[in-house]
């Protein structure tokens, strides 16, 4: 589908999106699923806002380079990921749980950008309280006809 629409590059979100929130390595399935992009010509970078540690030993394991305190949605961290990419925000997606980080941040520089449902409740305590935020507003999405996805649980 990323290809038929013209996607090389995808910038991918680490807690949450990728594995669970504080997840030390991917799943076999991800780390699958990241070399079948690969394998097609898309290729992949993590961008978050966690520590050098925390992304570089995730990334580590699915052999992708990471941008970490990214401060999304600063376009700056969006674009710093095209450029390892080498792709154009028409040529790029962004994967990623949070409205207002990943898919704002997305946005702001034009990138085809996919919201997933969060894979756990266990995250950061500032994300807890800005769920509350996002989910009156993803509510508001459902209601004029926007295709959200479901809530994890």
């Amino acid at each position: 589908m990323l290809r038929r629409r013209g996607i090389r590059g995808v910038v991918l979100d680490l807690d949450n999106t990728l594995a669970g929130w504080n997840a030390p390595r991917p799943t076999r399935e991800v780390k699958a699923w990241v070399q079948r992009l690969r394998g097609s010509g898309v290729g992949a970078v993590i961008l978050s806002n966690n520590g050098k540690g925390r992304v570089e030993d995730f990334a580590d394991w699915l052999g992708v380079p990471f941008i970490p305190h990214a401060r999304k949605p600063s376009a700056k961290g969006f674009r710093k990921a095209m450029a390892v990419l080498g792709t154009t925000p028409q040529t790029t997606a962004v994967i990623g749980d949070q409205v207002f980080t990943d898919i704002l941040g997305g946005n702001r520089v034009g990138m085809f950008t996919i919201l997933v449902t969060p894979l756990t409740r266990q995250e950061f305590v500032g994300t807890r309280a800005v769920r509350r935020v996002e989910g009156a507003v993803l509510q508001h999405f459902a209601r004029t006809g926007l295709r959200v996805p479901s809530s994890a649980g």
